[in-house]
């Protein structure tokens, strides 16, 4: 089932202010084809709320071949735990050894995460959203002042969608913040990633990811030898774009 523009808009405004679970629902009420986007972080709390409402809800993740052991584990434990076909979604080959072969295991170090992000992240997403009419993730506002800030709780996905292929997006957590993420994990008994428990709040490849101090905001951990302002991998890169057309910046 789809929905058009008017209805995206209208339910965002009806739905501003609901709780996590009432938007889960309405998600799962209103697109079939629709799966939830599991990063291996604290966004498992999806799959707790959603599994209550349809136990064989769709989830996928996606491994980028540098993720932490930690992670891998942890994948596997809430596959178990919940009961559920947790789909792996993989970069494809010949695009990383074209990546690596040209560049180095880490060039993104000089160059910037965009590019290999695009290879390992942003193409295998794609290809996966390609299947699919809605997508459920777990981006909050406060995750990043820089590019989050304004994140609705439904929307047209403005880096996904096309001609061909409306794509809803859920963002069930927009108006939580991390402190009532974690008292729902610990109020539930939700499983998390252990590398929570090191120092770790932000946890994406082993390389771009690393613990940070008391009083760090949570995404600094991330690409950490770069600005800022532009913590997104290009999963969400619609948030960029919003915030530099509302600055009336455009990238060349």
């Amino acid at each position: 089932m789809s929905i058009s523009i008017l209805d995206i808009e209208r339910l965002a405004a009806n739905y501003a202010g609901r709780s996590p679970e009432e938007v889960i629902s309405l998600a799962l009420k209103t697109i079939d084809n629709i799966a939830i986007s599991f990063s291996g972080a604290e966004d498992v709390l999806l799959i707790d709320m959603a599994v209550k409402t349809n136990p064989d809800v769709k989830v996928f993740s996606l491994d980028t071949g540098r993720l932490h052991p930690e992670t891998y584990r942890y994948l596997d434990q809430v596959r178990k735990h919940y009961g559920i076909q947790l789909e792996i979604v993989f970069p494809e080959s010949a695009a990383v050894e074209a990546l690596v072969l040209e560049k180095s295991l880490y060039s993104f170090l000089e160059d910037g995460h965009k590019e290999c992000c695009g290879v390992r992240k942003v193409a295998p997403l794609r290809r996966k959203l390609a299947t699919l009419d809605g997508w459920i993730t777990g981006q909050r506002r406060d995750q990043s002042v820089g590019t989050r800030t304004d994140i609705p709780v439904l929307q047209d996905d403005p880096s996904f969608s096309t001609a061909d292929n409306k794509l809803v997006k859920f963002n069930p957590l927009a108006n939580w913040s991390s402190a009532q993420v974690w008292d729902y994990i610990r109020t539930n008994k939700v499983p998390y990633n252990e590398l929570h428990a090191k120092g770790f709040t932000s946890i994406g490849c082993e390389p771009c990811t690393r613990a940070i101090l008391p009083n760090q905001h949570e995404r600094e951990g991330r690409w950490w030898w770069e600005d800022a302002a532009a913590k997104e991998c290009g999963l969400h890169s619609g948030n960029t774009e919003a915030v530099q057309k509302a600055a009336h910046y455009w990238p060349w």
